[in-house]
Protein backbone atom coordinates (compact mmCIF):
# COMPACT_ATOMS: atom_id res chain seq x y z
CA UNK A 1 0.00 0.00 0.00
CA UNK A 2 1.19 3.52 -0.72
CA UNK A 3 2.26 5.86 2.05
CA UNK A 4 -0.27 8.24 3.53
CA UNK A 5 -0.48 11.70 2.04
CA UNK A 6 -0.94 14.88 4.09
CA UNK A 7 -2.24 18.01 2.38
CA UNK A 8 -4.70 20.81 3.02
CA UNK A 9 -5.47 19.48 6.50
CA UNK A 10 -6.30 15.97 5.25
CA UNK A 11 -4.36 12.75 5.77
CA UNK A 12 -5.31 9.99 3.37
CA UNK A 13 -4.31 6.98 1.29
CA UNK A 14 -4.93 6.77 -2.44
CA UNK A 15 -4.21 3.85 -4.78
CA UNK A 16 -5.11 3.37 -8.44
CA UNK A 17 -7.26 5.35 -10.86
CA UNK A 18 -10.83 5.14 -12.13
CA UNK A 19 -14.14 5.43 -10.34
CA UNK A 20 -13.37 6.32 -6.71
CA UNK A 21 -14.22 3.92 -3.90
CA UNK A 22 -14.05 6.14 -0.83
CA UNK A 23 -13.38 4.20 2.36
CA UNK A 24 -14.68 5.42 5.72
CA UNK A 25 -13.20 3.55 8.66
CA UNK A 26 -14.79 2.74 12.00
CA UNK A 27 -14.40 4.44 15.36
CA UNK A 28 -11.69 2.05 16.58
CA UNK A 29 -10.61 0.82 13.16
CA UNK A 30 -7.75 2.08 11.03
CA UNK A 31 -7.23 2.14 7.29
CA UNK A 32 -5.21 -1.09 7.50
CA UNK A 33 -8.53 -2.87 8.11
CA UNK A 34 -9.18 -2.38 4.39
CA UNK A 35 -5.89 -3.81 3.08
CA UNK A 36 -7.79 -6.37 1.01
CA UNK A 37 -9.80 -3.65 -0.74
CA UNK A 38 -6.66 -1.59 -1.39
CA UNK A 39 -4.87 -4.61 -2.81
CA UNK A 40 -7.66 -5.77 -5.12
CA UNK A 41 -9.73 -2.95 -6.58
CA UNK A 42 -6.98 -0.68 -7.97
CA UNK A 43 -6.02 -3.64 -10.20
CA UNK A 44 -9.58 -3.72 -11.51
CA UNK A 45 -10.19 -0.16 -12.65
CA UNK A 46 -10.92 1.69 -9.41
CA UNK A 47 -9.26 4.37 -7.35
CA UNK A 48 -9.39 3.39 -3.69
CA UNK A 49 -9.07 6.48 -1.54
CA UNK A 50 -9.43 6.76 2.22
CA UNK A 51 -9.25 9.84 4.44
CA UNK A 52 -8.48 9.46 8.11
CA UNK A 53 -11.56 10.69 9.94
CA UNK A 54 -10.71 13.38 12.53
CA UNK A 55 -11.70 11.27 15.55
CA UNK A 56 -8.83 12.61 17.65
CA UNK A 57 -8.04 15.89 15.89
CA UNK A 58 -11.43 17.61 15.80
CA UNK A 59 -12.63 19.73 18.71
CA UNK A 60 -14.90 18.02 21.22
CA UNK A 61 -17.90 20.03 20.01
CA UNK A 62 -17.25 18.75 16.46
CA UNK A 63 -16.79 15.13 17.48
CA UNK A 64 -20.11 14.01 16.02
CA UNK A 65 -21.37 12.10 12.99
CA UNK A 66 -22.82 15.10 11.16
CA UNK A 67 -19.55 17.04 11.36
CA UNK A 68 -17.73 14.00 10.01
CA UNK A 69 -20.11 13.85 7.03
CA UNK A 70 -19.26 17.49 6.28
CA UNK A 71 -15.57 16.61 6.66
CA UNK A 72 -16.04 13.93 3.96
CA UNK A 73 -17.82 16.49 1.76
CA UNK A 74 -14.88 18.88 2.09
CA UNK A 75 -12.44 16.08 1.28
CA UNK A 76 -14.37 15.06 -1.86
CA UNK A 77 -14.53 18.67 -3.03
CA UNK A 78 -10.83 19.18 -2.34
CA UNK A 79 -9.92 16.06 -4.34
CA UNK A 80 -12.50 16.91 -7.05
CA UNK A 81 -13.95 13.41 -6.91
CA UNK A 82 -17.05 12.53 -8.92
CA UNK A 83 -19.50 9.60 -8.98
CA UNK A 84 -18.17 8.32 -5.68
CA UNK A 85 -18.92 4.90 -4.18
CA UNK A 86 -18.66 5.13 -0.39
CA UNK A 87 -17.65 2.02 1.57
CA UNK A 88 -18.15 2.40 5.31
CA UNK A 89 -17.58 0.04 8.20
CA UNK A 90 -19.21 0.59 11.60
CA UNK A 91 -19.06 4.36 12.32
CA UNK A 92 -17.87 4.90 8.73
CA UNK A 93 -21.10 3.41 7.40
CA UNK A 94 -23.09 5.76 9.61
CA UNK A 95 -21.14 8.74 8.29
CA UNK A 96 -21.73 7.46 4.76
CA UNK A 97 -25.48 7.34 5.37
CA UNK A 98 -25.58 10.91 6.64
CA UNK A 99 -23.43 12.00 3.69
CA UNK A 100 -25.88 10.27 1.31
CA UNK A 101 -28.76 12.15 2.89
CA UNK A 102 -27.03 15.55 2.81
CA UNK A 103 -25.21 15.33 -0.55
CA UNK A 104 -27.10 12.84 -2.77
CA UNK A 105 -25.74 14.26 -6.03
CA UNK A 106 -22.15 13.42 -5.07
CA UNK A 107 -22.65 9.71 -4.45
CA UNK A 108 -23.37 6.88 -6.90
CA UNK A 109 -23.27 3.92 -4.55
CA UNK A 110 -23.07 3.08 -0.86
CA UNK A 111 -21.64 -0.04 0.76
CA UNK A 112 -22.45 -0.70 4.41
CA UNK A 113 -20.70 -3.34 6.50
CA UNK A 114 -21.29 -3.59 10.24
CA UNK A 115 -22.70 -0.06 10.08
CA UNK A 116 -24.01 1.87 13.04
CA UNK A 117 -27.00 4.14 12.55
CA UNK A 118 -29.79 1.96 13.88
CA UNK A 119 -28.58 -0.09 16.81
CA UNK A 120 -25.21 -1.23 18.07
CA UNK A 121 -23.77 -3.00 21.10
CA UNK A 122 -20.69 -1.79 22.95
CA UNK A 123 -20.78 1.78 21.67
CA UNK A 124 -20.69 4.36 24.43
CA UNK A 125 -18.96 1.89 26.73
CA UNK A 126 -16.63 3.63 29.17
CA UNK A 127 -14.22 0.67 29.26
CA UNK A 128 -14.34 0.39 33.08
CA UNK A 129 -11.48 -2.15 33.11
CA UNK A 130 -9.44 -0.52 30.38
CA UNK A 131 -6.17 -0.97 32.31
CA UNK A 132 -6.72 -4.73 32.32
CA UNK A 133 -4.98 -6.02 29.16
CA UNK A 134 -6.75 -9.38 29.23
CA UNK A 135 -10.12 -7.58 29.37
CA UNK A 136 -9.23 -5.43 26.36
CA UNK A 137 -7.98 -8.53 24.53
CA UNK A 138 -11.27 -10.31 25.21
CA UNK A 139 -13.32 -7.31 24.10
CA UNK A 140 -11.29 -6.94 20.90
CA UNK A 141 -11.52 -10.64 20.04
CA UNK A 142 -15.30 -10.51 20.49
CA UNK A 143 -15.55 -8.16 17.50
CA UNK A 144 -14.58 -11.05 15.21
CA UNK A 145 -15.96 -14.54 14.66
CA UNK A 146 -12.41 -15.92 14.80
CA UNK A 147 -10.42 -14.55 17.76
CA UNK A 148 -7.22 -15.11 15.75
CA UNK A 149 -8.06 -12.05 13.63
CA UNK A 150 -7.43 -9.92 16.73
CA UNK A 151 -3.64 -10.10 16.50
CA UNK A 152 -1.40 -8.85 19.28
CA UNK A 153 -0.72 -5.74 17.21
CA UNK A 154 -4.44 -4.96 16.98
CA UNK A 155 -5.02 -5.62 20.68
CA UNK A 156 -1.98 -3.49 21.60
CA UNK A 157 -3.33 -0.59 19.51
CA UNK A 158 -6.76 -0.78 21.14
CA UNK A 159 -5.21 -1.04 24.61
CA UNK A 160 -3.00 2.00 23.96
CA UNK A 161 -5.91 4.03 22.57
CA UNK A 162 -8.41 3.39 25.37
CA UNK A 163 -5.75 4.13 27.98
CA UNK A 164 -5.06 7.54 26.44
CA UNK A 165 -7.49 9.76 28.36
CA UNK A 166 -7.80 12.41 25.64
CA UNK A 167 -8.50 9.80 22.98
CA UNK A 168 -10.96 7.95 25.21
CA UNK A 169 -12.98 11.14 25.76
CA UNK A 170 -13.23 11.60 21.98
CA UNK A 171 -14.20 7.94 21.46
CA UNK A 172 -16.98 8.18 24.04
CA UNK A 173 -18.23 11.49 22.60
CA UNK A 174 -18.32 10.01 19.10
CA UNK A 175 -20.04 6.85 20.28
CA UNK A 176 -22.73 8.84 22.07
CA UNK A 177 -23.26 10.97 18.96
CA UNK A 178 -23.75 7.81 16.88
CA UNK A 179 -26.31 6.45 19.34
CA UNK A 180 -28.21 9.76 19.42
CA UNK A 181 -28.23 10.10 15.64
CA UNK A 182 -30.58 7.21 14.82
CA UNK A 183 -31.26 6.98 11.08
CA UNK A 184 -34.50 4.97 11.03
CA UNK A 185 -36.63 7.93 9.87
CA UNK A 186 -34.06 9.02 7.28
CA UNK A 187 -33.32 5.70 5.57
CA UNK A 188 -36.50 5.55 3.40
CA UNK A 189 -35.46 8.90 1.87
CA UNK A 190 -31.95 7.76 0.87
CA UNK A 191 -32.34 6.75 -2.78
CA UNK A 192 -28.84 5.54 -3.50
CA UNK A 193 -27.89 2.06 -4.69
CA UNK A 194 -26.73 0.30 -1.53
CA UNK A 195 -24.94 -2.99 -0.88
CA UNK A 196 -25.25 -4.28 2.69
CA UNK A 197 -22.45 -6.81 3.31
CA UNK A 198 -22.80 -8.29 6.79
CA UNK A 199 -21.20 -10.90 8.98
CA UNK A 200 -23.77 -13.47 10.08
CA UNK A 201 -22.09 -13.61 13.51
CA UNK A 202 -21.73 -9.86 14.08
CA UNK A 203 -22.19 -9.22 17.81
CA UNK A 204 -21.68 -5.45 17.64
CA UNK A 205 -24.33 -4.71 15.01
CA UNK A 206 -26.29 -7.99 15.06
CA UNK A 207 -27.87 -9.55 11.96
CA UNK A 208 -31.29 -8.05 12.64
CA UNK A 209 -29.68 -4.62 12.16
CA UNK A 210 -28.72 -5.61 8.61
CA UNK A 211 -32.26 -6.86 8.01
CA UNK A 212 -33.65 -3.53 9.20
CA UNK A 213 -31.28 -1.56 6.96
CA UNK A 214 -32.39 -3.69 4.02
CA UNK A 215 -36.06 -3.17 4.89
CA UNK A 216 -35.79 0.63 5.23
CA UNK A 217 -33.38 1.55 2.42
CA UNK A 218 -35.25 1.80 -0.93
CA UNK A 219 -32.44 0.53 -3.19
CA UNK A 220 -30.59 -1.97 -1.05
CA UNK A 221 -29.35 -5.53 -1.48
CA UNK A 222 -28.28 -7.63 1.51
CA UNK A 223 -25.38 -10.09 1.34
CA UNK A 224 -24.32 -12.40 4.17
CA UNK A 225 -20.87 -13.76 4.96
CA UNK A 226 -20.96 -16.80 7.23
CA UNK A 227 -18.62 -17.35 10.18
CA UNK A 228 -17.92 -13.64 10.20
CA UNK A 229 -18.13 -10.86 12.78
CA UNK A 230 -18.19 -7.07 12.65
CA UNK A 231 -15.48 -6.51 10.01
CA UNK A 232 -16.10 -8.75 6.97
CA UNK A 233 -13.46 -6.99 4.87
CA UNK A 234 -10.86 -8.13 7.46
CA UNK A 235 -12.09 -11.64 8.28
CA UNK A 236 -13.04 -12.72 4.76
CA UNK A 237 -11.38 -10.25 2.35
CA UNK A 238 -11.65 -12.47 -0.76
CA UNK A 239 -15.33 -13.18 -0.20
CA UNK A 240 -15.99 -9.53 0.61
CA UNK A 241 -14.21 -8.34 -2.54
CA UNK A 242 -16.04 -10.89 -4.69
CA UNK A 243 -19.45 -9.77 -3.42
CA UNK A 244 -18.55 -6.11 -3.82
CA UNK A 245 -17.10 -6.48 -7.31
CA UNK A 246 -20.12 -8.42 -8.62
CA UNK A 247 -22.49 -5.85 -7.15
CA UNK A 248 -20.53 -2.93 -8.63
CA UNK A 249 -20.56 -4.54 -12.08
CA UNK A 250 -24.26 -5.36 -11.89
CA UNK A 251 -25.06 -1.77 -10.96
CA UNK A 252 -22.64 -0.37 -13.60
CA UNK A 253 -20.65 1.35 -10.89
Amino acid sequence: MSKSISENGFKYLSVGSGRPILILHGLMGGLSNFDGVFDYFPKNGYQVIAPELPVYSSSLINTNVKFFAKFVYNFIKFKKLEDVVILGNSLGGHVGLIFSKLYPKLIKGLVLTGSSGLYENSMGDSYPKREDYSYIKERTEAVFFSPKVATKKIVDEVYKTVNDRKKLIKILAMAKSAIRHNMSNDLPKINVETAIIWGSNDSVTPPDVADEFDKLLPKSELFWIKKCGHAPMMEHPKKFNSILEKWLKRKNL
